[in-house]
């Protein structure tokens, strides 16, 4: 094993051009925060918009073996999420701006918006989308599984449905933030693919940029390397998904999108999905989507399945102890860049760092991040479209009382 490096790499974001994206959410700058989230390769955002790999190529270099490398050394995958004909959103990683615009002649017809959205819609299903990208030695997976709209269990009840006889070529999936391994497992069929747990961040502050990331096993970084880890070929796997406790997601939980009530979605079935408060839809919870369509019981993975740990981003660990309600005050950000200036990056504070040292700067935080390596912290759950939110160890609550002005740091 000593000729293999690991590094850690988020392989879904959006650039400044997608919707609702920091308008500071560009290469340079991504590259710059990179580092001080303890992350080595990056995706590229939004690869087919014309503007953005403009910028890419201006701010980026191509230094080959299908990578971009900024002047700090952050490393690049060309990607893009894209959202096909039957509102799934895939992902799609390519080995070279030549293939990004081979891709992108062979599906010119088909796409409306590749100049005027990130993320475009193109007009062909699943399995059109992974033929043509197979044969420009592409590779691609589907974003976010379970989340109501966009995520392919919201419209299939099994991948090979979306992917018809192309289901072969599709080799990972990305969880989404409401989810975790230990629920995708339930389903048999997904044990065939690696798990991804990536960002899909739309700024580049470490409080999003990597707040979910993977740690792979490579001979080096490079694009051969990244889909022999995906396909997990010659001992190249991903070794560890890092990301929210599910909780936390914004869909996690069966709720109304009106008041935002929780429903038991046995419940909002006999509803019909009605809220009997407000009389708005209720969204069915990632939870009760994945009991629907369970095989498994708890606990069961396969043998290359790696372990998924918890964390959450410091600068809301800092304003959970502290009190202080936005993570971006300046007390906030001067103790989180005292921390990455001692310890390191922010990925090392969270999972490694010994907690002595941590309780040196801050013996709050250092409790609280014991509290999150022993999983003794509690949540308020998402859903709906509303993110969860962290709550103290101590601290009580009933989930039927909860505000309808809930708010997270964590939106977008």
């Amino acid at each position: 094993m000593n000729d293999y490096v690991e590094c850690n790499v988020d392989l879904h974001m959006h650039g400044l051009y997608s919707k609702a994206v920091s308008k500071e959410m560009t290469p340079k700058i991504i590259a710059e925060q990179a580092p001080l989230k303890g992350l080595h390769l990056i995706g590229s955002s939004d690869i087919l918009h014309s503007k953005w790999c403009n910028l890419v190529k201006k701010q980026l270099k191509d230094i080959g073996d299908g990578l971009l490398e900024a002047e700090n050394g952050t490393k690049f995958i060309l990607q893009t999420e894209v959202e096909d004909s039957n509102r799934v959103h895939q992902i799609i990683f390519f080995p070279s701006f030549s293939k990004v615009e081979e891709v992108k002649e062979r599906l010119k017809n088909k796409c409306k918006n590749f100049d005027s959205d990130g993320r475009p819609k193109i007009w062909v299903n699943g399995e059109e989308l992974t033929e043509i990208c197979t044969e420009a030695d592409c590779l691609v997976g589907f974003a976010h599984a379970f989340t109501p709209y966009f995520g392919l269990y919201g419209k299939f009840n099994s991948y090979k449905d979306c992917f018809g006889d192309q289901w072969k070529n599709i080799h990972f999936l990305e969880l989404g933030l409401s989810a975790d391994t230990n629920m995708a497992d339930r389903i048999s069929e997904l044990h065939n693919l690696t798990f991804t747990s990536n960002s899909d961040a739309h700024s580049p502050w470490p409080n999003k940029l990597g707040r979910e990331f993977n740690r792979f096993r490579l001979k080096e970084i490079s694009f051969d390397e990244i889909a022999k880890a995906l396909k997990r070929e010659q001992g190249r796997c991903c070794v560890l998904n890092v990301g929210f406790n599910p909780l936390e997601g914004k869909y996690h939980k069966t709720r109304c999108t009106g008041c935002l009530s929780f429903y038991d979605p046995k419940e909002a079935q006999m509803l019909n999905w009605r809220c009997s408060k407000c009389k708005k839809p209720i969204k069915k919870g990632v939870d009760f989507r994945i009991e629907e369509l369970s095989d498994l019981s708890f606990g069961k993975h396969p043998d290359h399945r790696p372990e998924y740990k918890y964390v959450v981003p410091l600068s809301e660990i800092i304003a959970l102890t502290k009190g202080i309600k936005n993570a971006w005050s300046t007390k906030v950000q001067s103790l989180w860049q005292e921390f990455v200036n001692k310890l390191g990056n922010e990925a090392d504070i969270l999972l490694n760092a010994d907690i002595n040292k941590i309780y040196e700067i801050d013996k709050d935080v250092a409790k609280y991040i014991g509290f999150f390596r022993e999983n003794k912290i509690k949540y308020i759950p998402g859903g709906a479209g509303v993110y969860g939110r962290l709550i103290k160890p101590d601290e009580e609550f009933d989930i039927n009382l909860v505000s309808v002005g809930q708010k997270s740091v964590f939106d977008f």
